[in-house]
């Protein structure tokens, strides 16, 4: 009797846990998981934790698995694995690499209707053939950062144009024996956006008259030692080098460049203001972005973009940024009275909202091509072999017109 009360129990216990175990399998097998790839976000790994519990608490049926990669394996590791059949649904890219996968049919397009809340020039730019294949993140976009001092020494005005640049480069170098600035216009594609900036984007106008005009403001600066010659192979970073040590009197760069001179140059800093970015004919900006694309082969698709757009939502955005000094992209964002107002005193907040402005007039963008990075070699090869007179600038450029051609036919 005592035994049969025993099976009576377990038979008992069993029926009575078993929907409730059927309902745990089938909530599992419902919930969905989403793999995230950043690129060297681990810095601001409380931030991301944050944001992803936030949404997995109103997306129960949604898992994010994040996965942080460095910056020097980003490319590699992404191209290996949107060829694989198991990518992640969520990769963080820059635009250029973003559109070499989308020019490789990698890439799952983006529905236009989603990205409304994000700002119409910066969603222009990522588009590939009329059609967006990624989804953007944060943005820079550079300001003049200049010296005060050297400024009112030399008796000029901060230049606000190429051209009024140039006309002050001869005043700079006699009255300061500084250099107006370093261009570093040989480095990724630098070069390009001052050319956007006078309408010249593309093989059919690069070897236009506007264009050797441009070419060869630059060759007179150099020819007559009113940039340093080492404009022709040196990066932002000697740039900002020489820009510490009182050298140059403009460094263009983001907002976060001006916390850099504040550690390590705070006799600089303490004479260093900030204005727009230098512009061209068209008075356009440029700016640099980060974005999301989402795999063709992803199988979580859906589920990826809506973590996406809530990832740059207005609170995330504002958010990051204030974390990292980056500008957001989302409209409401940008209407915040973060980026609208600024204590007269607090040099980093007056950059952002200067960067923020600028955003406001970006057209023409400059987009990617077909072969981006082997296009940005030919037009750096073109400014050395100019500036260094290997020949007239006009058989330069239509030499490179015809290579450019050839690099997206």
């Amino acid at each position: 009797m005592k035994k049969f009360f025993y099976i009576l129990i377990i038979v008992f216990l069993v029926l009575f846990t078993m929907p409730a175990e059927l309902n745990r399998s089938n909530k599992n097998s419902n919930t969905k998981e989403v793999i995230l790839w950043t690129l060297q976000m681990s810095d601001f790994s409380e931030y991301m934790n944050a944001v992803i519990k936030e949404f997995e608490i109103e997306n129960p049926d949604i898992k994010i698995r994040w996965i942080d990669v460095p910056f020097s394996e980003g490319e590699k590791r992404t191209l290996a694995s949107v060829l694989s059949d198991n990518p992640p649904d969520l990769i963080n890219l820059n635009p250029d690499f973003s559109a070499t996968l989308a020019q490789k049919g990698t890439l799952s397009e983006i529905p236009a209707e989603k990205v409304t809340q994000f700002n119409d020039g910066i969603i222009e730019s990522l588009k590939y053939n009329g059609k967006l294949y990624s989804v953007p993140w944060y943005a820079t976009s550079a300001v003049t950062i200049y010296n005060k001092s050297l400024v009112e020494k030399a008796g000029i005005s901060v230049p606000k144009t190429f051209g009024e640049l140039k006309l002050s480069a001869p005043v700079v170098r006699e009255k300061t024996n500084a250099y107006i600035f370093l261009p570093n216009i040989t480095e990724n594609d630098t070069m390009l956006r001052i050319l956007n900036k006078y309408g010249i984007n593309s093989y059919e106008n690069i070897n236009s008259d506007k264009s050797v005009e441009v070419f060869d403001m630059f060759r007179e600066l150099y020819r007559k030692n009113l940039i340093p010659k080492e404009s022709i192979t040196q990066t932002h970073r000697e740039a900002l080098e020489k820009y510490m040590s009182g050298n140059i009197v403009v460094f263009q760069a983001g907002a976060n460049f001006l916390n850099m001179i504040k550690e390590n140059a705070p006799q600089t800093y303490s004479v260093t203001d900030v204005a727009p970015q230098l512009t061209g004919e068209i008075g356009q900006n440029d700016f640099s972005l980060m974005n999301f694309v989402i795999p063709l082969r992803a199988k979580n698709k859906e589920e990826a973009l809506k973590f996406a757009l809530f990832l740059t939502n207005k609170e995330n955005q504002l958010e990051l940024a204030k974390l990292t000094n980056v500008i957001a992209v989302n409209k409401s964002a940008l209407d915040d009275d973060f980026y609208t107002k600024y204590d007269g005193h607090d040099l980093m907040a007056k950059a952002r909202v200067i960067s923020a402005k600028q955003l406001n007039k970006l057209e023409p963008v400059l987009k990617s091509n077909r072969n981006q990075k082997d296009i940005n070699n030919l037009i750096n090869s073109a400014v050395q072999a100019i500036l260094l007179d290997k020949s007239d600038t006009g058989t330069i450029l239509n030499r490179v017109s015809k290579d450019w051609r050839s690099l997206i036919d």
